[in-house]
């Protein structure tokens, strides 16, 4: 069982290398305000799976190409990157050292608070893959093209990153990323190890 903080997590932490960024986000938490029905509901899914993201110098990152995906991983931290694959939604984090480039995918959670709309917005009733992978997660979260460059360190947009559980190196284990053809050689997929909301394992578990 986690111990959750629901403060919002500050822009100054965002301020790290990619892969450093990528395993404190883990265990961190997403809240997603919503209207569903006639009221506004709060939804939380805690950061359980995350892909680090470095700009030019890796040929997987959507920085080797000039435009809009690139200034926006190059910029200022903290603020959603949010792009179109294979008609979903990828919800990332820009996350990087001053002068450098980088943004971390979330591709998955574990759902905390709301479930029963995520289920509805997801329209399924299936609790074990309902975040599990980067399309499931913003279909569940209702996270789309709009908030794309918001800041996720303020309330205001209703999409924000709080504080959440804290999780131990010893808890994380790393992979090479999901897909990716031409990777850099240090494992930059990380996972929290034996949650059971993650999209794919090592073989040893």
């Amino acid at each position: 069982m986690y111990v959750i903080s629901r403060r919002v997590l500050s822009k100054d932490s965002y301020a790290l290398n990619p892969k450093a960024a990528s395993i404190m986000l883990l265990g961190r938490v997403i809240a997603r305000r919503v209207l569903f029905g006639e009221k506004y509901v709060t939804l939380r899914c805690l950061i359980t799976e995350t892909e680090a993201y470095f700009g030019a110098n890796d040929p997987a990152s959507r920085a080797v190409r000039e435009g809009d995906l690139k200034n926006t991983m190059c910029g200022s931290v903290g603020r959603a990157l949010v792009y179109g694959v294979h008609a979903n939604w990828l919800f990332n984090v820009v996350a990087h050292e001053p002068g450098e480039c980088g943004a971390i995918l979330v591709r998955s959670c574990e759902p905390l608070e709301g479930i029963e709309v995520m289920m509805s917005f997801r329209r399924t009733r299936l609790l074990k893959n309902l975040t599990v992978g980067p399309g499931r997660l913003t279909k569940a979260l209702l996270i789309d093209k709009s908030f794309h460059k918001r800041e996720l360190y303020v309330k205001r947009y209703g999409l924000w990153i709080e504080e959440g559980a804290s999780i131990s190196l010893k808890e994380v284990e790393s992979s090479k990323r999901v897909g990716v053809t031409r990777d850099l050689e240090d494992n930059l997929r990380f996972y929290i190890r034996f949650n059971q909301f993650v999209s794919k394992r090592t073989k040893a578990f």
